[in-house]
């Protein structure tokens, strides 16, 4: 800007309508998100489907509504020039080039005439990065008349519910083969639905282990396609499991999915010695988390499955996250191994368990990850927490998986990213020959069919030894 506004650090002073001259200029860069478009929708009830994301049918590629763009003005007005005391007397814009997600926005703004006071007219343009004019016009305002210091920052924090690294999972998956995958007793709505789904988009190619008469019974009030030559029929949940397993034994599947039935059941058949699935790991469960306030995925584990693990089995515990996440492809995973503080107590043993497992990474021990731990919960995922604790590490404040020190722990903390933050979950269960899908009768489709994208992406870093490679985004996923 070229005038009078004053900065010093976080702070942001106003131009009084008497410190104002003609020819003073403010200017302010931007870019166009997907997020903006979203929040403009909300905030003034204009949802026009060109103006947002694909969605039911909307433009692949949205275009930001003009109003949005002409509100880049008012933001150099109210902020910067004459800033903070501004009011708006008057505004003409014309409008030319259309803005999409994606295009990098220039804002300038220029007093050209001081009235009386506290009256001041601005000539305002907002260009696009190829100097296309996306927007111009000019101002009449109410200058302030008084001195205003602002946090440039006072502004609260807001989270846009448009976070869906799920649809990046499923578009790896899409690419592989269907994993041929045994359902186990699918004979609610939810579950049966969401295997069908899972083959519809070509992940799974699914035998259908349970009563073959409920089961097409089901698909036919859901609508869903049903190829009766899926069906296995099945008299229990025992005889059930019992044919999974058989099913993967001779290589007729490579996974199994869960159905209405409880997880101890599958799992009771996968590790018993005669089904031949135990691998020298032990067997944990992964949750791969898609918050709204995070820009990766969030692996935790064990939540589901071990109860109370010693630093044996957290070796294994740690391993299969990293195999995990290595699979969807996070090159070097960040582990951090969560305790209730970040310092070695021997009081509190899932700290030293922490140590132990951080040096044994350090050894190789443990391969493909940096491992660090002890971690508390806030300086494991955020950057401020572990700066002002004075954490200097690879892991802290950014981890890709958090290793709880029980179940208890791991559960409430799925749970709470699930039904609090808002989160999205899916998961597996690792360490055995072959990945279990154990999905919940609380899980929608959306979590089921990330599951099944979760099993193929192992499946396939298991034969091949890397991930498979990123699909093309669409147009709208480009922009974010």
């Amino acid at each position: 800007m070229r005038g009078a506004m004053m900065t010093q650090g976080d702070f942001i002073r106003n131009v009084t309508w008497d410190e104002l001259r003609i020819g003073a200029s403010a200017q302010l860069a931007r870019s166009c998100t997907v997020d903006d478009l979203i929040l403009f929708a909300h905030a003034s009830g204009n949802v026009n489907p060109l103006m947002l994301p694909a969605q039911d049918g909307a433009a692949e590629e949205p275009m930001a509504p003009s109003l949005w763009v002409g509100s880049l003005i008012s933001a150099v007005l109210g902020n910067i020039l004459p800033g903070a005391g501004t009011l708006y007397l008057s505004q003409n814009l014309r409008f030319g080039a259309r803005v999409h997600p994606g295009d990098k926005l220039s804002v300038d703004v220029r007093c050209v005439e001081l009235r009386e006071k506290p009256v001041a007219v601005f000539e305002a343009r907002v260009l696009t990065s190829d100097g296309a004019v996306a927007c111009e016009g000019f101002a009449e305002v109410a200058a302030p008349v008084q001195t205003i210091v602002l946090n440039r920052n006072a502004l609260p924090p807001l989270i846009v519910d448009h976070h869906d690294h799920f649809s990046k999972l499923v578009a790896r998956a899409e690419a592989l083969q269907p994993l041929a995958t045994a359902v186990v007793w699918p004979d609610d709505r939810n579950s049966l639905a969401g295997a069908l789904l899972a083959a519809a988009r070509g992940l799974i190619e699914p035998v259908l282990i349970g009563p073959r008469a409920k089961m097409i019974e089901l698909a036919a009030m859901t609508g869903a396609p049903l190829d009766e030559g899926w069906i296995v029929d099945a008299v229990d949940h025992a005889e059930s499991c019992a044919r999974a397993v058989e099913l993967t034994q001779r290589g007729a599947t490579r996974a199994i999915m869960k159905g209405n039935v409880h997880s101890d059941e599958i799992l009771g058949a996968v590790v018993k010695k005669e089904a031949g699935l135990r691998t020298n790991r032990r067997v944990s469960h992964v949750f791969a988390m898609d918050a709204p306030t995070l820009d990766r995925l969030l692996f935790i584990s064990d939540a589901a499955v071990n109860i109370s693990p010693d630093l044996s089995a957290k070796v294994d515990i740690v391993q299969n996250a990293i195999d995990l996440a290595r699979a969807c492809g996070v090159a070097t995973p960040k582990v951090g191994v969560l305790s209730a503080v970040e310092t070695v107590n021997v009081a509190i043993p899932s700290t030293l368990d922490a140590a132990i497992l951080s040096k044994m990474a350090d050894r190789g021990q443990i391969r493909g990850g940096v491992v660090d731990g002890p971690l508390a919960i806030d300086n494991a995922v955020d950057a401020d927490a572990a700066r002002t604790k004075g954490i200097a590490s690879l892991v802290a404040g950014q981890a890709d998986i958090l290793i709880a020190p029980n179940i208890e722990a791991g559960n409430m903390l799925a749970k709470e990213l699930t039904f609090v933050a808002r989160a999205e979950a899916a998961g597996l269960v690792l360490g055995a020959k072959i990945p279990v899908m154990l999905t919940s009768r609380a899980d929608n489709e959306r979590s089921r069919l990330a599951s099944s994208a979760l099993a193929s992406l192992y499946d396939h870093w298991r034969r091949t030894g890397a991930a498979a490679p990123e699909a093309r985004p669409s147009l709208s996923q480009a922009a974010e």
